[in-house]
């Protein structure tokens, strides 16, 4: 089986019609439709005539490279990312990224996007990350030989800044409005390849989502069929696009004959994903209240999560932090334990309250080691412990 990338280029998602040499990635987003107030991202094209359907006959394992043929080219040694469990639980099913490499499903991402970044003849890359992507993007770096800059802020869990220098990263602490302009600079005056944001809605790095469809994958050969919903949790959208990327993509190819409607779970502090689709908007900024579910909470969204949900027939939720703390304890209860964001489908799939004609996944993306707080619990010691004290 051909193991090689079949991706020839890059195609705008603000009109499809343009297309792009697959190399340099257009980290800006497009430059031909994108606006002073929207920027669109990009998605790599595929030469699908050739994809060897046996393909996916395989088992679903970790690394990534058994894909290649629908992923870019893959530089970078893997970590084991991928393979992650798909666990029954009341009634649905939760797909468990904590499992990856550094803990979340940025591993994913990362693989690719660093690979991006050794294809370049780039020194280093730089991210902008209060958490996971942060980490993850350092640990891939370091496989790769490479140097890791993460602009994250004062306000990020020290155990996940620790979780990033341990990999060799500069992690360095700065005001939230100046991230993305320092990362810029970065970008322009070091030659670092950034694996984050650049733009002024959400672009991202446009190989990115391609990771993320491998998701799709492995839940279409653990469930032996497409589900009927799968709920997300959503800050930038790039995991939501690209498990509908992967799931449009068997379609494409014959393995299936529907695809699956994707809700994006959000936290109602913000939201701009959904305040896009409500108005019609082909991205949103909005006004971010407070949330502990830092992970996902953000001003800014993007145009691939406005297309996953339209165009897949599904809906943006919004649900609260109580919310998403009750799925997060119910979880825990059953072996789980997840970052509070990480709970956010399976807050969204109870707030919808709906029954669907098949299958429901929520995809449940980072280890609840990554939360504000965690690990400063203090506990009073039992001097003279007795039985009843344990129970």
């Amino acid at each position: 089986m051909n193991s090689t990338s079949l991706a020839t280029g890059q195609r705008s998602l603000g009109a499809p019609s343009i297309e792009f040499p697959l190399f340099p990635p257009l980290t800006r987003g497009c430059p031909k439709t994108s606006t002073d107030e929207i920027a669109y991202p990009l998605e790599v094209v595929y030469d699908y005539a050739r994809v060897d359907r046996r393909l996916f006959d395989q088992e679903p394992g970790t690394d990534i490279v058994r894909w290649s043929p629908l992923l870019p080219p893959l530089h970078v040694p893997t970590l084991g990312e991928g393979g992650t469990p798909l666990v029954e639980f009341d009634g649905i099913y939760l797909k468990d990224e904590s499992q990856n490499p550094t803990w979340s499903h940025k591993d994913r991402l990362n693989r690719v996007t660093v690979s991006a970044a050794v294809a370049a003849g780039a020194p280093g890359v730089v991210v902008a990350s209060s958490g996971n992507h942060g980490a993850s993007a350092a640990a891939y770096a370091a496989r790769a030989g490479l140097r890791a800059i993460v602009l994250t802020s004062a306000g990020s869990p020290p155990a996940v800044q620790a979780f990033a220098r341990a990999y060799g990263a500069r992690v360095v602490s700065v005001p939230v409005e100046a991230r993305w302009p320092l990362l810029r600079e970065v970008v322009d005056r070091l030659g670092y390849h950034p694996v984050s944001n650049q733009t002024v809605t959400h672009t991202g790095h446009p190989f990115g989502p391609e990771g993320y469809k491998t998701i799709a994958y492995e839940v279409f050969l653990q469930l032996g069929r497409v589900p009927a919903a799968v709920f997300a949790p959503t800050g930038y959208a790039e995991l939501l696009y690209g498990v509908w990327k992967g799931f449009t993509e068997l379609r494409l190819l014959g393995l299936a004959d529907a695809t699956p409607r994707m809700f994006s779970c959000e936290t109602a502090a913000g939201g701009p994903h959904a305040q896009a689709i409500a108005t019609g908007s082909p991205a949103a900024i909005v006004e971010l209240g407070h949330s502990d579910a830092y992970g996902i909470a953000g001003p800014v969204g993007g145009h691939r999560g406005v297309l996953a949900v339209r165009d897949s027939g599904g809906e943006a939720v919004l649900v609260t932090d109580d919310e998403m703390r009750q799925a997060q304890r119910d979880l825990a209860r059953q072996g789980m334990w997840q970052e509070l964001s990480g709970a956010a489908g399976l807050a969204g799939y109870r707030r919808v309250r709906r029954d669907f004609d098949g299958p429901v996944v929520c995809i449940a993306t980072s280890s609840g080691f990554k939360d504000m707080g965690v690990g400063t619990e203090t506990f009073p010691l039992l001097e003279n412990p007795t039985l009843e004290d344990l129970l």
